[in-house]
Parts: structure tokens; C-alpha cells; sequence
């Protein structure tokens, strides 16, 4: 027998010497996301820091570059002022009447937009149809529609119902529930197509298993595809009461024009914040306090923000709420 040769000793490798990146290769993802904040900085973060200095100040329209130093008191003045406060309520009003109509019937599109039906691609765009039209096209047509005389609305209530001449544009509730109406035509479809984005990531089978244990469609809506939106509703709802907040063109257009149509009626009866934001900083040339209200529009929109978030953090990514 052979001497067995002696066995070779087990070499290990040198580990591999970290790649060194050169500085443009580190800086390059940087420069991708520059433009974005470059933009949100002079666009967002400058005007909303101007603003907030303005509101401390008194600054008047016709002469920008005098500005007198006074504290809180753009913000006092709003505290006092009933025309504040009426613009407040007249905005939440206007809110909860276009924002619950708008999310329901968006809710009940999208379920139907979620079967199969013929042309599904066809009724997708027609839904959407209304949010690319012109807020001031669609507005004037709605004016006509709720006239006092010779409009269509005031013609079937009184045909139908027996009623008199509803004074749409110089009556409070009605004036709003009309303003509603043109918010709920715009922004239905939009809300129905996320509705339904969200609800085609709920998977099939829960619907099958559904089924087979004799759920009714009602059943399956209710107790699958309700808290599967859970978070997608709330997020439609921020976005509804951001739009809110926001109301401007509609109850300005709908009294066709006249010579303060930023008031909102003829008793201010549907003027929003974003329209006396827009009578004190432009026609009666108060900058400063003009000022002091869009930072109150932001904080509102802040706290409801923060609350639905709240909310959101207590939903599990099941669907089900926290106890």
C-alpha cells in the first residue's frame, strides 16, 4: 500500500474589500429628490412662514412695504368678529351636507363599478366626467337649474309637490343644500374610483367563502367590504374636509356675480372662510388679517387631520377597530 500524502490545508478567502461609492454616486440620490423639496420650499414652506409673519402685522394691499408690528391682535379681532364665526359655521354646514351625501353615494357607485358589467371601462370615465368639468361652467349651469322663476328645480317642486318658488340664492338652507348639490355632482365619481381601487385589493376568496356559508350580497358588503375600506374612508373624509375648508368657487359663482359676490348672499347666509379670507385681504385690502384667517383655516384643517389620524391608528391593517 501507497503512503497517503498529506492533506492540504484549507485556504479561506479574503472577504471582498467594500465597494467604495464615489461622492456624485452618494449624492445622486439626494439630487433626485431635490427638485421635490426645492419646490415644496418655495411654494410651500415660504408662503406658509410669510403668512404667519403677516399675520402679526398690520399690512395693508395698497401699501405692502409698511408694515406695523401687532402681535396677536389679527387674531383677537377674529375671536370677536361675528362674520368670522358665520363664515366658520356656514363652511361646517356646508361640509357635513355636501361631504355625507358625496361619500355615500360615491360608496354605492363604486359597489355597483365593482361587478362585472358591459363597457365597465366606459362608466369608470363617465363617473369622472364631472370632476374634469369647469367649477364656473358647472356652477352657472346649477344657477339656472335652482333660478326662482323659470328654474327646472323650482318648476318640479311645484308641479310634483304643490310648492311655491323656493329663493335658492337669498335663503340659508336652501342656498346651502343647492351649493351641496353642485359639490356632490363634481367629486362623487372622484371618491367612487378610489373606493373601488380599494375594494379590488380585498381578496376574492373571502367573498367565495362568503358565499358558500349563504352570505347575501347585503351580508358580504356589510361584513367584508365595509371594513376593508375602514381606512379608505377616512382618508376620502380628510380630503372631503380639507375641500371644505377650501369652498370658494361654487357660493361665489352661485349668486351670479353682483357687486360683492364674496360676501356670500345677501345676509352672508353660504359664505365661507376661504371667502372671507377673501373679503378682508382683497376687497377690504386688510393683509394682515387676511393673513391671520388662512393660518386659522390651516389649524382647523390641522386638528382634523390629527383626529383622523387618531382614528386610522386605531384600525388594524385587518380592518377591525382596537378595543
Amino acid at each position: 500500500m501507497g503512503v497517503p500524502s498529506p492533506a492540504r490545508p484549507r485556504v479561506r478567502p479574503e472577504p471582498a474589500a467594500p465597494l467604495r461609492r464615489s461622492v456624485a454616486e452618494r449624492l445622486s440620490p439626494y439630487g433626485f429628490i431635490a427638485p421635490f423639496f426645492a419646490l415644496f420650499a418655495a411654494f410651500g414652506l415660504y408662503p406658509l412662514i410669510w403668512t404667519a409673519w403677516d399675520s402679526l402685522h398690520r399690512v395693508e394691499l395698497t401699501n405692502l412695504h409698511k408694515a406695523s408690528w401687532v402681535g396677536l391682535d389679527n387674531y383677537t379681532y377674529l375671536i370677536h368678529d361675528r362674520y368670522f364665526w358665520n363664515a366658520f359655521w356656514n363652511t361646517m354646514t356646508l361640509g357635513v351636507v355636501s361631504t355625507v351625501p358625496q361619500l355615500l353615494m360615491a360608496l354605492g357607485l363604486a359597489h355597483l363599478l365593482n361587478r362585472r358589467l358591459r363597457a365597465g371601462l366606459f362608466w369608470r370615465v363617465a363617473v369622472l366626467a364631472p370632476y374634469a368639468t369647469s367649477v364656473a361652467a358647472v356652477t352657472i349651469v346649477f344657477a339656472e337649474l335652482y333660478g326662482r322663476d323659470y328654474g327646472a328645480v323650482n318648476y318640479v317642486l311645484h308641479t310634483v309637490f304643490g310648492l311655491g318658488n323656493v329663493d335658492f340664492v337669498n335663503t340659508k338652507w336652501p342656498g346651502q343644500i343647492a351649493i351641496a348639490s353642485i359639490v356632490v355632482w363634481r367629486w362623487t365619481g372622484y371618491n367612487a374610483l378610489i373606493y373601488l381601487a380599494a375594494m379590488q385589493t380585498i381578496p376574492v376568496e373571502r367573498y367565495e367563502a362568503a358565499a358558500v356559508d349563504g352570505a347575501s350580497r347585503w351580508r358580504q358588503f356589510r361584513d367584508i367590504t365595509l371594513p376593508g375600506l375602514r381606512p379608505t374612508i377616512l382618508f376620502t373624509i380628510v380630503v372631503s374636509t380639507i375641500g371644505a375648508t377650501q369652498l370658494f368657487g361654487e357660493p361665489m359663482l352661485f349668486q351670479g356675480g353682483g357687486p360683492s359676490p364674496e360676501l356670500g348672499g345677501s345676509d352672508r347666509q353660504y359664505q365661507t372662510l376661504s371667502m372671507y379670507f377673501y373679503e378682508r385681504g382683497f376687497a377690504d385690502r386688510h393683509l394682515g388679517r387676511a393673513a391671520a384667517i388662512a393660518w386659522a383655516m390651516f389649524l382647523i384643517v390641522v386638528l382634523f387631520a390629527a383626529m383622523y389620524a387618531y382614528l386610522l391608528r386605531r384600525i388594524r391593517p385587518d380592518g377591525e377597530a382596537r378595543l
